[in-house]
C-alpha cells in the first residue's frame, strides 16, 4: 500500500470521527463524548497533514508545530478562565477566529501564485481555484467581523439592542455586489498588480459587510446569529480546502457548514420566524417598547418566605431557566433548590426552550455545569404536556419564551412562536428583577394571571433565600 493511500485512509477515519462526534453532540448526555471524539478526529487530521507531503502544506513543519503549540496554549488558558456565563462570547470568538483562518490561507495562496511564482500571469482559466479564493476570502472575512460584533453584543461592550443604520439595506447591497465585482476582477480579468488591489477591496467590503449585517440584529437573536456564523466558518473552511487541495478540510468544512445551517433553521423555527426576518434585524427596535410597570394591574408579589411556603406543599415543580439565570449565575442555587424539593418527595424537572439564553444550548450548558441530571432536562416538545398537571412552575429570568400572547393574541409580534406553557401550571413564580419586557418589547400577560406571583430581585439571591427558608422549616 502506497503512503498517500494510507494518508487518505486516516483522513477517512478522521471524517468518521467528525460525523459521530457531531451526532453525539445532539444530546446533552452524550455531548461531552461527542466533543472528545471530534477533537480526536481533528488531532488525527493535523498529524496526518503534517506528515503527508501531498496534503497541501507548504510550510516548514517546525513553523506549523510552533503555531500549534502557541494556539493550543492560548486556547487552553482562555477556556480555563472563561466563566460559563461568558461561554456565548467565547463561542462567537471561536467562530470568528475559525473564519479568519480561511481568508489567511486563501490570501497567502493568491499572493504566492500571482506574484511570487507566476509573475504577471493572468488568473483567467483557473476557474475553480479563483472561485474558491473569492468565496474563502468573502465568507471567512464576513464570519470574522460579524462574530466580533456578536461577541461585543453578547458581552455588553456595545448595545444588545438593534442598531439600525440609515439606508442599511442599500449599504449592504453595495458592499456585497462591490465585493463580488472586486473578486471577479481579481480572479478572472486583471493581472497580478491590479489583482492584488482588487482582492484587498474584496476583503475590505467583506469586513464592513460583516459588521453592518450584525449590528441591526438584537441581542436575543444571537443564538441564531452564532449558529449561522458557525455555518459560515465551515463554508469558508471548505473553500480553503479547495484552495490548497486538501480533501479532509473540504469535508470537515462542509460538515460544519451543513450542521450549523440545520441548527440555524431549528432555532428560527423555535421563534416562528424566518432566517431572512432575523437577518434583516431591527426586531423590537422600530416599535415603542411596551410592558412597563405602569401597564400592569393585578400584579401579585411573593417574598422568598412566601415562595418557600408555596413550594413546600408542591408535589411537582418545573424550573424554566432563561438568560436572567445566566446573568445572576444562579444555576447552582437552582440545582440545590431542586434537590431540597426532591427530599420532600417532589418531582423536579427543567423545561428548556431552544432560544433561551444567548447561544444554542446555553441553558443546557449552565445546568450541566451545576450537575443537574440529564434526564431531568426536557425540551419544549416533551415538557409542554406536563404543565397542566404541574403544581408550581419556577421561571428564572425568562420572559418571551413563556409569554402566553404567542398563542392567545394573533396580533402579537410573537404570535405563533412556540413557548413553554408555564401559564397552564397550578402556580407560577416569576423570578425577575422588574416588570420590564423581554427582547420583543411587549407586555407579558402572565405577570397579571391570578396564578402567577412576581418574585422581584436578583435570581441567585432570591432563590438562595427560598432555599434557606425551606431548610429551616
Amino acid at each position: 500500500m502506497e503512503y498517500p493511500t494510507i494518508a487518505q485512509l486516516f483522513y477517512l477515519v478522521a471524517t468518521a470521527l467528525f460525523i459521530v462526534g457531531i451526532k453525539r453532540l445532539s444530546k446533552v448526555k452524550t455531548a461531552r463524548s461527542g466533543n472528545q471524539l471530534s477533537a480526536l478526529g481533528m488531532l488525527l487530521a493535523i498529524v496526518v497533514t503534517l506528515v503527508d507531503p501531498g496534503a497541501g502544506i507548504n510550510l516548514d513543519p517546525q513553523t506549523v508545530i510552533a503555531g500549534l503549540i502557541a494556539g493550543s496554549l492560548i486556547g487552553a488558558v482562555m477556556a480555563k478562565r472563561v466563566a460559563m456565563t461568558g461561554m456565548p462570547e467565547m463561542v462567537a470568538l471561536f467562530n470568528g477566529v475559525g473564519g479568519l483562518a480561511s481568508p489567511f490561507v486563501a490570501l497567502s495562496e493568491f499572493w504566492g501564485r500571482t506574484v511570487e511564482h507566476n509573475g504577471g500571469e493572468l488568473l483567467l482559466g483557473h476557474d475553480v481555484w479563483a472561485i474558491a479564493i473569492i468565496l474563502s476570502v468573502l465568507v471567512g472575512t464576513i464570519t470574522f467581523t460579524g462574530s466580533l460584533m456578536a461577541m461585543a453584543k453578547l458581552s455588553g461592550k456595545i448595545s444588545g439592542n438593534p442598531i439600525v443604520l440609515p439606508g442599511r439595506h442599500l449599504l449592504v447591497a453595495i458592499l456585497l455586489l462591490g465585493g463580488l465585482y472586486a473578486g471577479y476582477q481579481a480572479g478572472f480579468v486583471l493581472e497580478s498588480d491590479q489583482a492584488i488591489n482588487m482582492i484587498i477591496a474584496l476583503t475590505a467590503c467583506a469586513a464592513i459587510f460583516g459588521v453592518v449585517s450584525v449590528l441591526p440584529i438584537g441581542g436575543a437573536d444571537m443564538p441564531v446569529v452564532v449558529s449561522l456564523l458557525n455555518s459560515y466558518s465551515g463554508i469558508a473552511a471548505s473553500m480553503a480546502g479547495f484552495v490548497i487541495g486538501n480533501s479532509l478540510l473540504i469535508v470537515a468544512g462542509a460538515l460544519v457548514g451543513a450542521s450549523g445551517m440545520i441548527l440555524t433553521i431549528i432555532m428560527c423555527q423555535a421563534m416562528n420566524r424566518s432566517l431572512a426576518n432575523v437577518l434583516v434585524g431591527g426586531f423590537g427596535g422600530d416599535a415603542p417598547v411596551s410592558g412597563g410597570a405602569n401597564e400592569y394591574t393585578n400584579v401579585k408579589q411573593a417574598s422568598a418566605e412566601e415562595a418557600a411556603m408555596i413550594l413546600e406543599t408542591a408535589e411537582s415543580v418545573i424550573f424554566i431557566p432563561g438568560y436572567g439565570m445566566a446573568v445572576a449565575q444562579a444555576q447552582h442555587v437552582v440545582k440545590e433548590l431542586g434537590e431540597e424539593l426532591e427530599k420532600n418527595g417532589c418531582e423536579v424537572l427543567y423545561g428548556i426552550h431552544p432560544v433561551a439564553g444567548r447561544m444554542p444550548g446555553h441553558m443546557n450548558v449552565l445546568l450541566a455545569e451545576a450537575d443537574v441530571p440529564y434526564e431531568q432536562l426536557l425540551e419544549l416538545e416533551k415538557i409542554n404536556s406536563r404543565f397542566k398537571t404541574t403544581d408550581v412552575c419556577v421561571i428564572i429570568g425568562a420572559n418571551d419564551v413563556v409569554n402566553p400572547s404567542a398563542i392567545e393574541d394573533p396580533q402579537s409580534p410573537i404570535a405563533g412562536m412556540p413557548i413553554l406553557n408555564a401559564h397552564e401550571s397550578g402556580t407560577s413564580l416569576m423570578v425577575k428583577r422588574s416588570l420590564s419586557p423581554g427582547y420583543a418589547g411587549i407586555k407579558n400577560p402572565l405577570f397579571e394571571r391570578d396564578t402567577n406571583y412576581m418574585c422581584f430581585g436578583d435570581g441567585k439571591v432570591f432563590l438562595q433565600g427560598v432555599l434557606d427558608e425551606l431548610k429551616s422549616s
